[in-house]
């Protein structure tokens, strides 16, 4: 199937485009890009014109409205500086990553003021966590706080005391894959660690590789770096020794050995057990969270392999959870989601979907969905998995073009 959906990535900032650069300015939010080459619209009249040129004014409020209440809001925002330094965690002591079902403190979003498509969903998601959680937005500049801050008010869903605005400049809004892992040293207390991010070498990612560092000092949580080249969508955990991976864990590093990769995790992540699926394949992260989601430490949601290409690397992962058991020796209980078929967008974009790519936090399941057919069917299989959390439908048919959703736009902070 072939799609010409909006493309939700900096395009205007790909190195080596040359004259196509002028023409990617026309069609995107590039001018308002201050790290690519824009200006953020700063005054409350240009933030209206940005809003209502995009359509992504507030609701009931017109582009006169919109810059009048720009011009009287005060948003309360809070500044990440880069030039503090967190404290040090202790070396070679591995942290235990919690599971996403213990109680969790905060989760990050980083707010797609570029991409109008996805101010929707990130509403949805931001609104369904501030009712149990507090929620980490981030900014990459001052100057759009009153906008997201207004959008969100006038919306009237999200628990807005539970809401931080946080001016921290980022690259791009896949928090899940570069903000820091946060866990637990052996004595209890929290710390934080840092992978290598570097993915799309087409891309400036320097602000995404260094958010841990700000974030880490801002909220005066210890942390230090691990030496490995992966994305936070790789992992879940059960925080009771099982790790599961899949094989890009290897592959983003191939310049180490597979014991190698394996001793440094060890290093990074207190675990008994690692779980290592296929990726799938023509899927540009190759993150375990396409293909599962842990619902409990005994329980596991697959998508069911009945898509084509990748029917076999599903297939493999249904049967290594049938046949394995966690760190502490239990079997999986499997529940299998629909599988949504793969379309190609804009003849050049492979784009798979799925329902795995979820979020629990706080007695609250926040699945994708993609205005599909088998949208009901998934969220009745997420009851049916985890029938003691509320289960939270969430947009994100736009999203699915920059390959991931609720889970890859989220990163959970554990409650010390």
């Amino acid at each position: 199937m072939l799609r010409f959906d909006p493309i939700p990535y900096p395009l205007w900032r790909r190195k080596g485009l040359g004259l196509a650069r002028p023409l990617l300015r026309a069609f995107t939010a590039a001018d308002a890009d201050s790290l690519g080459g824009g200006n953020v619209p700063d005054t409350p009249a240009r933030m209206a014109d940005y809003l209502a040129r995009r359509g992504i004014l507030p609701p009931g409020l017109n582009a006169v409205d919109t810059r009048d209440a720009l011009a009287a809001i005060n948003p309360p925002y809070e500044t990440v500086f880069g030039q503090k330094q967190p404290a040090s965690a202790p070396a070679n002591v591995a942290l235990r990553l919690p599971a996403q079902w213990e109680r969790m403190e905060a989760i990050i979003v980083g707010f797609p003021v570029l991409y109008p498509m996805f101010w929707e969903t990130h509403a949805q998601m931001i609104e369904a966590i501030s009712q149990v959680a507090r929620a980490d937005v981030m900014l990459p500049d001052a100057a759009w706080a009153g906008a997201v801050w207004l959008y969100l008010e006038k919306r009237a869903l999200a628990k807005l005391d539970n809401v931080r605005l946080l001016v921290l400049a980022t690259d791009d809004v896949w928090v899940r894959d570069y903000g820091p892992f946060t866990g637990f040293l052996p004595d209890g207390s929290r710390a934080m660690l840092a992978a290598t991010y570097d993915p799309l070498p087409a891309y400036p990612q320097a602000n995404d590789d260094s958010m841990p560092i700000r974030y880490a000092a801002h909220e005066e949580v210890p942390l230090r770096s691990f030496d490995l080249h992966t994305e936070g969508g790789n992992f879940w955990s059960d925080g009771a020794g099982t790790l599961i991976a899949s094989e890009g864990i290897y592959t983003r590093n191939p310049h180490l050995s597979r014991l190698e990769v394996e001793r440094r995790l060890k290093l990074a992540f207190a675990h008994d057990k690692l779980i290592v699926t296929p990726s799938l394949w023509r899927e540009e992260t190759g993150h375990v969270d396409l293909l599962c989601k842990l619902a409990d430490a005994r329980t596991i949601l697959i998508t069911a392999p009945r898509v084509p290409l990748n029917s076999r690397a599903l297939r493999q992962t249904y049967k290594i959870f049938r046949r394995a058991t966690n760190a502490a020796g239990d079997p999986y209980a499997i529940f299998t989601l629909p599988a949504l078929p793969p379309y190609l967008n804009w003849g050049a974009f492979p784009v798979w979907r799925s329902y795995t790519n979820a979020l629990t936090v706080n007695g609250r399941v926040l699945v994708p969905v993609f205005k599909a057919a088998t949208d009901d069917q998934a969220l009745g299989v997420y009851k049916a998995a985890m029938p003691d959390h509320e289960i939270i439908p969430i947009k994100c048919a736009p999203t699915a073009n920059g390959g991931g959703a609720v889970h890859c736009l989220t990163k959970e902070v554990p409650a010390g």
